[in-house]
């Protein structure tokens, strides 16, 4: 690779930010200097995380545009600043590319790559392509993408799927089950069994109210039969925890936690929202999932991130609005009848999978960058 100096943009949400992170800790461990660019509420957070894995960042002035009184005026204003600051960034750092994983808080390093003449290249992270993505890629020399999208043609610079880039140490931390829930009972004190099918539940970091209420195992369910593994998210495991209370089976409530890669190797069947991160490693995994697309996802963008991994038969597609106890209750008996039968449709996935995501983009970058003769 002859790509030696990269910028990334990717403030804003986690589903911006740690993808981007994820490509740097990639090149920079293929030997490059990469610095990352980040604005948004959420910049001086992110940049201690970036700093635990040895990546520099620098925070710029960004804010999203609002129809609040002002909010014109300090979009405006943050744009113009923070793209001056990112003007003397690029001036001192001399980066050979920018890469841009969308939000608001990329805008300003855009025009400023635009004002050095530093390539630029964007990154959507899913199904159907964002309508600031689609403007911006005139502007662009390459967009990777997460998933194959039916509007690629409203793409007006060339477009390569490479995959949502995801945490390497989700991807390396694959293990057997056996290994998982061995894990699991040592962090957390339980005394799951690896011969008792598994549930992992989870509606995001910030939790899923009609999951939380809708997806509950009933009581009636003996030790043996079933075990389960819930993130309620923030604030929100009492409640969970206070029904659970009188069940016999094994549970684990916890509002969240980092390493998703043992919940994930311990699980059988996977019961989540279809954010673009969370689809790519249930793929990754190869286990079956119900998908439940947040239903105010702008363009209903989860529900085409879900229709990736449905046709496959790993995965099947519950609208927010059709989630009930009833239905929960039927596709558990339906899971329990036949857990291999699941375990064998789940990993249908693994040939939808792009494990080596952040590879493809940086590749896609350097070839574009650098074309051979």
């Amino acid at each position: 690779m002859k790509l030696k100096r990269l910028c990334i943009s990717c403030g804003g949400t986690g589903g911006h930010f740690y993808p981007g992170l994820a490509v740097a800790r990639i090149f920079k461990e293929q030997g490059g200097e990469v610095l990352l660019i980040l604005g948004g509420k959420h910049a001086d957070e992110q940049i201690k995380t970036a700093e635990k894995f040895g990546i520099p960042a620098r925070k710029i002035a960004a804010s999203p545009l609002s129809a609040r009184p002002g909010g014109a005026l300090k979009f405006f204003r943050d744009a113009l600043k923070g793209t001056l600051e990112c003007r003397r960034i690029y001036r001192h750092f001399f980066p050979e590319a920018l890469l841009a994983m969308g939000s608001f808080a990329s805008f300003p390093p855009i025009l400023a790559a635009k004002w050095k003449r530093v390539p630029l290249f964007l990154h959507d992270g899913n199904a159907k392509l964002g309508k600031t993505n689609r403007r911006l890629s005139r502007l662009a020399s390459g967009m990777a993408l997460s998933f194959p999208t039916k509007d690629e043609t409203n793409c007006k610079c060339p477009p390569v799927l490479t995959g949502m880039p995801l945490r390497p140490e989700l991807i390396r931390g694959k293990m057997t089950k056996d290994a998982a829930i061995a894990e699991l009972n040592q962090r957390w004190q339980c005394q799951f069994s690896a011969d008792i099918p598994t549930i992992l539940i989870f509606g995001g970091s910030l939790g899923a109210a009609s999951i939380n209420d809708n997806c509950r195992i009933p009581l009636y369910y003996q030790e043996k039969e079933v075990q389960l593994i819930h993130l309620s998210g923030a604030g929100k495991a009492e409640e969970l925890k206070e029904y659970y209370k009188e069940a016999s089976f094994n549970h684990l409530i916890l509002e969240s936690a980092q390493d998703m890669q043992i919940f994930y190797s311990a699980a059988d069947w996977i019961v989540c929202r279809a954010g673009g991160s969370t689809v790519s490693e249930v793929a990754c995994f190869g286990k079956y999932a119900t998908l439940i697309p947040y239903p105010f996802a702008a363009q209903d963008h989860q529900t085409d991130n879900a229709l990736y991994l449905t046709p496959s038969g790993g995965a099947e597609l519950i609208p927010d609005k059709d989630l009930a106890a009833g239905l929960f209750a039927d596709r558990l008996r339906d899971f329990l009848a036949d857990p291999a039968l699941y375990q064998k449709k789940g990993e249908q996935l693994l040939a939808l999978a792009f494990p080596d995501a952040a590879e493809r983009v940086l590749n896609m970058i350097d070839s574009i960058v650098y074309p051979q003769e």
